[in-house]
């Protein structure tokens, strides 16, 4: 969910290679502790708990030198080393909720049967390393083991229910993810010497695992509709328009818990949570927005404006060809550069650049200016890029 920008780097001033240099110790820190297949459970949202670790300690974790990695271009780099704090915290979160996603798989019957036994083994491999990794730097775990295990049962008791929902249920499905992540958030603060924290980042993870699982229901609604699966809006009868204030509500807080932590302004963290977070509702709000038969493009109407023709408000994302799979592979998830994906200003459908489009300029809130003529390019204040007159429009995929 989180993809920072490496264009928007220069105006908080942050070297645009931070993100890398944390994914690329994240990574590097789980083949240490569980051999080269421990890297794919590398989850870049968890690199923001690493960055919320160092942004609050005095000192930065220490670094050293990897070695040259084709996902790198067989460059070398200066990355954490595995053994710190915020690396291991990281990785802690990645091989439990990958470990719960590879069950999740199994359970639903996503795959087939004759691999059910080899990816219980990756899982139980994960979920014991997760184990490894939080002992050492003084997190229990058995609680946020316990919640997730929890969940079939909750999913099922609520698909089994007749009905009426409330609030209430669509709570105790995303409790999981709200106490994983809140507990994960808080002991940032313990790792980093920094007690008096716990309590408003606990409230801010809270709020943030509300958010990823909220905003991977409302993208998953269609889809998860036409292959018969399980979707939490669906299940209790949520309609979109509210998960989505649900989402906004949950934002406000966080970005409120934040503050009241003194962390609101910090600038990685301005650039790494608080910035996607922006893209990612004006995404959410352009999904929502977009009436029946419609894109979910720019709901502005004018000169220029796209109109799209064949695909529903919650129509699920185009599967990329092998071609772009690849390119997504080494310029999204290996080089930091998923800001240039796709630079579509969304009123007239002008493209700005490729994935390896490396010098676009995506700096200056152009694209929202051009078609929200209130937004002039506006900050939008603790959630950066551009004004909420501007929801409407998606610039491009960075917060610009």
């Amino acid at each position: 969910m989180l993809r920072p920008c490496r264009h928007g780097a220069a105006k908080y001033g942050i070297d645009p290679g931070l993100w890398q240099s944390h994914m690329c110790g994240l990574c590097l820190g789980l083949r240490d502790g569980g051999g080269q297949l421990a890297r794919a459970a590398t989850n870049t949202d968890a690199i923001v708990l690493s960055l919320l670790t160092e942004a609050q300690a005095d000192t930065p974790a220490p670094r050293r030198t990897a070695g040259p990695c084709p996902l790198r271009g067989m460059r070398t780099a200066r990355v954490p080393v595995g053994a710190s704090a915020p690396v291991r915290l990281a990785a802690t979160a990645s091989l439990l909720l990958g470990s719960a996603k590879v069950q999740d798989h199994i359970d639903d019957g996503d795959t087939r049967p004759r691999l059910h036994r080899p990816m219980r083994r990756v899982a139980t491999s994960w979920s014991a390393g997760a184990h490894a990794h939080a002992a050492d730097i003084g997190l229990d775990i058995e609680p946020l083991v316990a919640a997730i295990e929890a969940q079939a049962d909750t999913e099922y008791r609520i698909a089994a229910a007749p009905g009426p929902f409330g609030r209430s249920d669509l709570d105790d499905l995303t409790v999981a993810s709200s106490r994983c992540a809140a507990e994960f958030f808080a002991h940032t603060a313990v790792l980093a010497g920094r007690p008096d924290n716990a309590d408003p980042l606990r409230t801010a993870g809270a709020e943030f695992g509300r958010i990823a699982h909220l905003a991977d229901a409302l993208t998953d609604y269609t889809a998860d509709a036409a292959a018969d699966r399980f979707n939490p809006l669906a299940a209790t009868a949520t309609p979109p328009t509210e998960a989505y204030d649900l989402i906004r509500e949950s934002d406000r807080s966080l970005r409120e818990s934040l503050r009241t932590a003194g962390l609101a302004r910090v600038p990685s963290l301005r650039w790494a949570l608080l910035d996607p977070l922006t893209t990612a509702l004006r995404r959410l709000g352009g999904i929502v927005a977009a009436p029946a038969g419609a894109s979910t493009g720019c709901a502005v109407s004018g000169p220029g404006a796209r109109n799209s023709t064949d695909q529903g408000p919650f129509a699920p994302p185009r599967r990329p060809g092998a071609g772009e799979s690849i390119q997504l592979i080494f310029a999204q998830y290996c080089t930091g550069y998923a800001c240039c994906a796709d630079h579509t200003n969304p009123c007239s459908g002008e493209q700005r650049g490729s994935w390896f489009s490396r010098g676009c300029d995506c700096g200056n809130c152009g694209d929202c200016a051009s078609c929200c003529p209130d937004c002039g390019g506006g900050d939008g204040g603790d959630g950066g890029g551009c004004c909420e007159c501007c929801e409407c429009c998606e610039c491009c995929d960075c917060s610009c």
